[in-house]
């Protein structure tokens, strides 16, 4: 059983920045797609930022040019380093995973594996 658990989430003021740290375990597919995808309350689920295992990286046009999706295949992580936090990506931050190579942002939301997600408040 593919198991996610999440790191990092916490309370930050606008303008600064937190990192999230997503470890995998349990899966033994050769190909493997992680990101992260968010929901704030009252709103619908957004795919925030994706990486293969090729290195593509896609990510929604809120965060582009503040956040970073890496991977590190060895430790069976993924991470997403955010910047400039605004009080708008206040949400509940789920890393989600999926076998084989897929590289669209929200295609995020419907990943098969999901992690129980990490909680990211930004004040204004």
């Amino acid at each position: 059983q593919v198991l996610l658990v999440e790191s990092g989430g916490g309370s930050v003021q606008a303008g600064g920045s937190l990192r999230l740290s997503c470890v995998a375990s349990g899966y033994r597919y050769t190909y493997f797609s992680m990101g992260w995808f968010r929901q704030a309350p009252g709103k619908e689920r957004e795919g925030v930022a994706v990486i293969d295992d090729y290195g593509c990286t896609a990510y929604a046009d809120s965060v582009k040019g503040r956040f970073t999706v890496s991977k590190d295949s060895a430790k069976n992580s993924v991470y997403l380093e955010m910047t400039s936090l605004k009080p708008e990506d206040t949400a509940m931050y789920y890393c989600a995973a999926q076998p084989g190579a897929m590289c669209r942002a929200q295609g995020t939301v419907d990943f098969e594996y999901r992690g129980q997600g990490t909680q990211v408040t930004v004040s204004s």
